[in-house]
């Protein structure tokens, strides 16, 4: 098992103690009322302004996916049984994942429609959705239940997200004594997707999507597992609404769902005054600026529209350059600074956190920090970034103009 991104981002905690913050902590108010995507939604709903539509095979999805903007091309499917409803999910029946920056949507067939938010000052907050056709849908939000697998040591002991690859049985049951890794966009092609049917093309890297274990506990055939068109004879992709498990929609989702943690961890320390406050934004700083990325031998291509509709979401500076850009020959973005510093979840830190971030940001961006944490990160990406900033993040510092 690799430890969490947080400890493997060289984060300890103050005087040996673990962080563990306690949810109910006023300064956290995570329990409280929601004001985000979902419970606007539910507002649209009870007023009448607004109708989910139901479709016989997949239910409130799409009419969901539309109201919330989250890109159907961005479909995933997983068919380990690492959820809530592990009794309906298997190779034949896969969860199928959804996201945009800061929303996630989960369909099991026969079960529950999932919706996960990343709240800015809270993480990671759950709500299901029953998927028979009713005058009056209606979100329900779900806690407990879901915090036990998304507020541990993995998701950096705050309410957050996790993709894990595993090894699985025919069932897809994961095989524990096989071991498993939580997967960020710093895994090596060759630890990722166990349990996920991926598709799409990756030259001669290799990783662990669309097989089981049939013999031994950790042996799969990655060898036929690799460079897959179409889920042809691995599952039935009529019963989603798109036929693709996209290896750059894969990628994304991998860097953003570590993205976000740390986001909210910086957020938890500010909020509680925390000693470990520093060295955590050091952490979110090198993994904002994917030091140590995994790169890509022979490049990477998907399979749906998910990449060029991604990329054209912008924003764009004056010479048309974008943090959404992607570059997949070699890495996953043409310019590596996460998109992610545009988000909400971003913008909502405290000051204590945010500013403190900016500082460092700067430093690096401008050279004046030139230590070998950063070395990887050329000189001429560092102007890059720091031009595309400058034009299009609000609210950055004056002093970022002064590097140019």
């Amino acid at each position: 098992m690799r430890l969490s991104l947080l400890l493997a981002a060289g984060v300890v905690c103050a005087a040996g103690q673990e962080f563990r913050p306690s949810l109910n902590d006023p300064a956290l108010h995570y329990y409280a009322d929601t004001q985000d995507a979902v419970t606007a939604l539910q507002a649209r709903l009870d007023k009448g302004s607004t109708q989910l539509e139901f479709h016989e095979r997949w239910g409130y999805l799409e009419s969901v996916l539309r109201e919330l903007k989250v890109p159907l091309s961005s479909q995933t499917l997983v068919f380990s049984k690492t959820s809530l409803q592990v009794a309906k999910i298997s190779p034949e029946h896969p969860r199928a994942l959804y996201f945009s920056d800061e929303l996630y949507v989960g369909l099991v067939r026969g079960g529950l429609l999932e919706v996960a938010v990343a709240e800015p000052g809270r993480g990671a907050v759950f709500y299901v959705l029953e998927q028979k056709k009713s005058a009056r849908p209606r979100f329900v939000r779900k806690t407990d239940e879901c915090l036990q697998c998304h507020f541990t040591s993995s998701t950096m002991q705050v309410p957050g997200f996790l993709a894990r690859s595993v090894y699985t049985t025919p069932a897809g049951d994961p095989i524990p004594e096989a071991g498993a890794f939580v997967t960020d966009h710093r895994s090596p092609l060759r630890e990722r997707w166990g349990g996920w049917f991926v598709t799409g093309t990756h030259g001669a890297d290799r990783h662990m999507g669309n097989e089981i274990a049939k013999s031994g506990r950790n042996r799969i055939d990655v060898e036929h597992g690799a460079n897959v068109s179409d889920l042809k004879g691995r599952t039935v992709a009529a019963w989603y609404p798109s036929p693709h498990s996209d290896l750059l929609a894969l990628m994304v989702l991998n860097h953003q769902l570590g993205m976000h943690n740390l986001i909210t961890r910086m957020d938890y320390e500010a909020r509680l005054g925390r000693p470990e406050l520093p060295a955590t934004i050091e952490a979110a700083l090198r993994y904002l600026l994917f030091t140590n990325e995994a790169q890509l031998r022979d490049g990477a291509k998907g399979t749906s529209p998910f990449g060029s509709e991604f990329a054209a979401q912008g924003p764009t500076d004056r010479k048309g350059r974008s943090l959404r850009q992607l570059d997949m020959q070699h890495r996953l973005f043409r310019y590596p600074c996460s998109f992610l510093i545009y988000s909400d979840s971003f913008e909502g830190l405290p000051a204590s956190a945010k500013e403190p971030f900016y500082r460092r940001l700067w430093e690096v961006l401008s050279g004046t920090d030139q230590s070998a944490a950063f070395a990887g990160l050329r000189a001429e990406d560092r102007r890059a970034i720091l031009e595309i900033l400058v034009d299009t993040k609000k609210g950055l510092p004056e002093y970022f103009r002064a590097g140019l």
